[in-house]
């Protein structure tokens, strides 16, 4: 057996997850932090300080002060915590919105609110909000839009929060072409042997669609819908150090 069977066990676990999924495994006591959110522990704990250095070098703003930050989808994890107190520091005001059973798990602090909601079914808030955030965050979350709702409704609106000079991020989305072309290289290869423990070569399909699976297509798609309403939008790669980097990216919109 190769050394990450349990992983790749716990990945399966965590496939096809819907909102109502995330709510269920919050109240379970069973599951550290991170598998409340859908990873494997290898994948997020003594990673979460990289990950979010990652996001702050691509969302400049955070390091400003007095500015309104709103998480969408946080989850229970590290790494809403540690945007939680890099808000503190700064004087920011943060807007979480997730399930009610996710939010319970955060810290109540003054400058937080917490919209306990689907986005982008909270049109109250929308409307509170509407041209006046100066970051968007959404991290691990497009993948479940995708496959489970509306993902051109939960973009418009995200957008639609930003505040002249604004940004949004969509990070660490799965991205089935990357991953295809990463599974075709030499490093991919050997990648995916040193993975399983065998000599074994990974399947690669190209020109097939890979239905409930974001590809080139749709983040192109995103970056263009973006674009021809007026926002700058563009693919960012990750960390290298980052878990998921040979085939997750990010999208990263800002609003002139």
């Amino acid at each position: 057996m190769g050394r990450n069977d349990s992983d790749r066990g716990d990945l399966r676990r965590f496939e096809n997850l819907t909102f109502d999924d995330f709510r269920r495994m919050a109240k379970d006591p069973s599951l550290t932090d991170a598998e409340k959110i859908g990873f494997p522990d290898s994948y997020r704990l003594g990673k979460e300080d990289i990950i979010y250095e990652d996001i702050a070098q691509k969302l400049t703003l955070l390091q400003d002060r007095g500015r309104v930050v709103v998480d969408i989808g946080p989850g229970c994890g590290a790494l809403p915590k540690r945007l939680l107190e890099v808000c503190s520091q700064q004087d920011h005001k943060l807007v979480f919105i997730d399930s009610r059973e996710m939010l319970d798990q955060l810290p109540d602090e003054p400058f937080v609110k917490k919209i306990a909601a689907r986005f982008p079914d909270c049109p109250d808030i929308l409307s509170e909000l509407r041209d006046r955030v100066d970051v968007v965050l959404s991290y691990s979350v497009l993948h479940y839009i995708f496959s489970e709702a509306n993902i051109w409704s939960f973009f418009d609106h995200a957008l639609s929060l930003l505040a002249p000079g604004g940004q949004l991020l969509l990070g660490d989305i799965p991205n089935i072409s990357k991953r295809m072309r990463f599974f075709s290289s030499e490093a991919g290869v050997a990648y995916h042997q040193a993975f399983t423990g065998d000599d074994s070569i990974p399947r690669v399909a190209f020109n097939r669609i890979e239905h409930d699976k974001i590809d080139d297509s749709v983040l192109l798609g995103l970056l263009s819908r973006a674009r021809a309403s007026g926002f700058d939008a563009y693919l960012v790669r990750q960390g290298s150090e980052l878990p998921m980097a040979n085939r997750r990216e990010d999208l990263l919109v800002e609003r002139p």
